[in-house]
């Protein structure tokens, strides 16, 4: 008889953890990376900004999901972008996770510490390399504490128009994509039964309300963002850019042709999207122990522009994003992951609206999202008939790493769409 039961006991846990490994399970984490001094702060190519005081505090966030043998972690980090160099040693620092599927975005926000090392002609920089070491272990401490409280959810996502005053494109008003994308995990039991554990919302839009010119440290508008979710729904938020290059920006203006560059504004737009987020996600269906995928390829631009060679070749952190000493080329990772009914690929820069329609388009989902700014920041991402075609696009075509860019990532990313499978529904 003990054999008997014994025997029934080894199934029971042999059946228990097999059904748990197959079970789609997400956790979520946290740090604040505010510096604690007034460290120098970029929206862009030039010489950083000396700030003189903080509005709002700049974190990282990790969404992690697992279903099986598939663990993907998602990252991201309130700054203007975040170099892959930065973001592999975190990946070093990041346990139970393969390192390729770690993804690490960034916000955009243009009022946040240089990550980039931007030097002046004379090579001179003001980055302050000892926070950025600090933010590398935020980075992986974050990962590994969702990791460690990964639990069974459930999922939903949408993808509907945000309405309202919230982006436009400065150089040409309505060519940018008002889509908003959300993903959200939600506890399926526990105490906090019902409640989300992650909302991720996706979608294109500059953070530079504030910019350098009000010389604060800040989330800009993604600060109200997450507030504004977490105190309505719980859990925790975390924004990922999508396809805002060429100029896709917070719609600050006026009727007074004036435009509302303070903090009350980053609220306004920052509650809006947010309101717009769970409006679009609130009536999605309930996918009970959904899918998920992850796949990643490293794929290869030229480097044609003498500003950015300039950049990789001076910046003390840029310079250890590749080993090729001349700069003529830089190689970059791109993910495409299943979530669910959603699908993403990622953007190693900042796409114009027409390659993340083109994208989009492409797809095999009807829950399409570009997390832009993803593993890598390299510039302006255009296609060959838009770079320099247009006075509006100087700027960004200087900043672009070349003329054939945008189009090397439409020609890798529609292949890896077809590489891999759809999702399930």
């Amino acid at each position: 008889m003990k054999i008997k039961i014994s025997t029934l006991v080894f199934f029971l846990l042999f059946f228990w953890v097999n059904i748990n490994a197959q079970t789609f399970r997400a956790g979520a984490a946290m740090r604040v990376i505010t510096p604690e001094n007034l460290v120098p702060i970029s929206g862009g190519m030039g010489t950083p900004v000396i700030p003189t005081g903080k509005k709002g505090d700049l974190f990282v966030r990790a969404f992690v999901l697992e279903k099986g043998n598939t663990k993907i972690a998602i990252v991201s980090v309130d700054n203007l972008g975040w170099p892959s160099y930065l973001g592999d040693r975190s990946r070093n620092l990041i346990k139970g996770i393969p390192p390729q599927n770690v993804l690490i975005g960034a916000t955009h926000a243009h009022s946040a510490p240089d990550a980039y090392g931007f030097t002046d002609e004379k090579g001179n920089t003001g980055a302050d390399l000892k926070y950025l070491d600090w933010c590398v272990t935020q980075i992986a401490d974050a990962v590994n504490e969702a990791v460690s409280k990964l639990e069974p959810a459930s999922l939903k996502t949408a993808v509907g128009e945000a309405k309202g005053k919230i982006a436009y494109n400065y150089y040409a008003e309505r060519l940018y994509d008002p889509r908003c994308g959300i993903i959200q995990a939600i506890a399926i039991s526990g105490k906090n039964k019902g409640k989300p554990i992650a909302t991720l919302v996706n979608y294109a839009i500059h953070p530079e309300i504030l910019g350098t010119d009000r010389k604060l440290i800040s989330p800009d508008l993604c600060g109200p963002l997450y507030d504004r979710i977490e105190s309505k729904v719980g859990g925790m938020a975390i924004f990922m850019n999508s396809a805002q290059g060429g100029m896709v920006t917070a719609d600050t203006r006026r009727e007074n042709g004036k435009e509302a560059n303070d903090w009350d504004e980053c609220i306004r737009i920052g509650n809006l999207l947010a309101d717009e987020a769970l409006r679009i996600i609130e009536p999605a269906p309930v996918q009970e122990n959904p899918d998920i995928y992850c796949a990643s390829k490293v794929i290869r631009f030229s480097i044609d522009s003498e500003i950015m060679r300039f950049v990789f070749k001076n910046s003390p952190v840029a310079a250890k994003t590749d080993n090729n000493d001349d700069f003529s080329a830089i190689s970059t990772r791109l993910n495409l992951l299943n979530i669910g009914e959603a699908q993403v690929i990622t953007i190693p820069g900042e796409a114009l609206p027409n390659i993340g329609f083109y994208v989009k388009r492409k797809m095999k989902s009807d829950h399409p999202f570009l997390f832009g700014l993803t593993n890598d920041a390299f510039g302006y991402m255009l296609t060959k008939e838009d770079f320099g075609s247009f006075e509006r696009y100087n700027y960004i075509s200087r900043t672009s790493l070349g003329e054939m860019t945008g189009n090397i990532y439409e020609e890798e990313a529609l292949k890896f769409i077809n590489e891999s499978p759809a999702p399930v529904k």
